[in-house]
This record gives structure tokens, C-alpha cells and sequence, in this order.
């Protein structure tokens, strides 16, 4: 029998549009790029209760985020910071179920809400020397000002995006898979300035997401 919530079987929402398009992954102005599935699991709780914070620390062991625009690598996830009650974790879909289970676990009894959010969005990488440029074209954010490191809330033309930026010229984008088509069109629309190279692999350069996204 077929197992449906196999990495193997997973495709990106974006399959069909790009079964066409030759794969390239070296293209130096803009790279785009989104290959198997990874875990993402929303996390809520208050910073001022110390069961909380303790429970998600013993799982985790590093301490949840707690500015606007943080994140944190920890050796199982990358940890975004998205309002001060809620975090977003994006890890490998491998071990996505068994983190999940952790957290839970260590959660019974605790205010706190831990939730599997991986069926319903995807993540995208743009790279390259137009990367950021190509940014500024949809959303009304300041891509310019945002660090390595930080990640902030905002929207593309229509959708709501989490834009966190790896390193300069290298970004990830979460959205909600039921706008992959609207977005991919504008994408391809508001790339043929700079031309654009694609891959079907995910092209991380960090060991940290090399783990997230294997």
C-alpha cells in the first residue's frame, strides 16, 4: 500500500505548473527553488509562565524567541518569532511526528497550544544577486532593512507570507499552499527582468536547514 505521508510521495503544490520548466540551479540572478516536504509546527504559549517556557525548553533546549523579527537554530528546528504568544518551527518532515509528540507531551497540563500546520503551507527558497530586488517588487515591507537572521510577517501583492532571511541574497518563503498558483504566476511575471533559474531540490548552503529540509 502507498504511503500518502511518505517524504517520497510528497510533491510541491507547485508540481504541475513546473513539470515543463527545465531545471536549472545555478542561475546567479534569482534562484528559485522548493524540493520535499518539511515539518512546520505552530507553537502558542505565554513567555511569563515559567511551565511553559520550561516545557518548551526540555524539548527544544534552547529558549523560544522573544523580540519581533527573531529567530533561533536549534539542533531540531528553526524557531520563528511570530507575535509574542506564538512561534512558528520549521524541521524535517522525517522527524516532524516525533517532535510533535515531544512537545505535546511536555505541554500536558501546561497553557499552551502545539499544532501540526505542515498539510497546509509550503516553503519556497529565493536566492541570487536580484533576490532581494525581486522582493521589493511584491511586498511593501522594507526587505532592505531586514538582517540575516530575521524574519517578519508581511504580504506578497495578496498573500500572507513568513520572510525570513537566511544570509544576504538568500531567503525562505512560508505561504499557505492554496495560493502556490497566484503567487508562482507572479513570480514567473515579475522575474523576466532578471531571468531566473529553477530546481526541484532544495538548494541550502547551511547544514542547519540541510537537517530541516532532509
Amino acid at each position: 500500500m502507498l504511503n500518502t505521508q511518505s517524504p517520497a510521495y510528497w510533491h510541491t503544490p507547485l508540481h504541475f505548473q513546473w513539470a515543463n520548466i527545465p531545471e536549472q540551479s545555478n542561475h546567479t540572478a534569482l534562484q528559485l527553488s522548493s524540493g520535499g516536504a518539511v515539518g512546520i509546527i505552530n507553537v502558542r504559549g505565554l513567555l511569563s509562565d515559567a511551565a511553559f517556557v520550561a516545557a518548551i525548553d526540555s524539548v527544544l533546549g534552547v529558549a523560544l524567541p522573544n523580540a519581533p523579527k527573531q529567530s533561533v537554530y536549534a539542533a531540531e528546528a528553526a524557531i520563528f518569532w511570530l507575535s509574542p504568544d506564538e512561534w512558528m518551527l520549521v524541521c524535517s518532515h522525517a522527524r516532524k511526528n516525533e517532535l510533535l509528540q515531544r512537545l505535546q507531551a511536555a505541554c500536558l497540563g501546561v497553557f499552551a497550544q502545539i499544532v501540526d500546520n505542515s498539510g497546509g503551507l509550503m516553503l519556497l527558497q529565493i536566492q541570487g544577486t536580484a533576490a532581494s530586488t525581486f522582493l521589493r517588487h511584491l511586498s511593501p515591507y522594507n526587505i532592505g532593512s531586514l538582517q540575516a537572521g530575521q524574519v517578519v510577517s508581511t504580504v506578497l501583492k495578496k498573500t500572507t507570507v513568513v520572510l525570513h532571511k537566511l544570509a544576504d541574497d538568500d531567503y525562505v518563503l512560508l505561504f499557505r499552499r492554496s495560493f502556490a498558483d497566484y503567487l508562482w504566476r507572479i513570480f514567473d511575471k515579475t522575474s523576466k527582468p532578471y531571468g531566473y533559474g529553477l530546481s526541484k531540490h532544495w538548494q541550502f548552503a547551511q547544514p542547519d536547514w540541510q537537517r530541516y529540509s532532509a
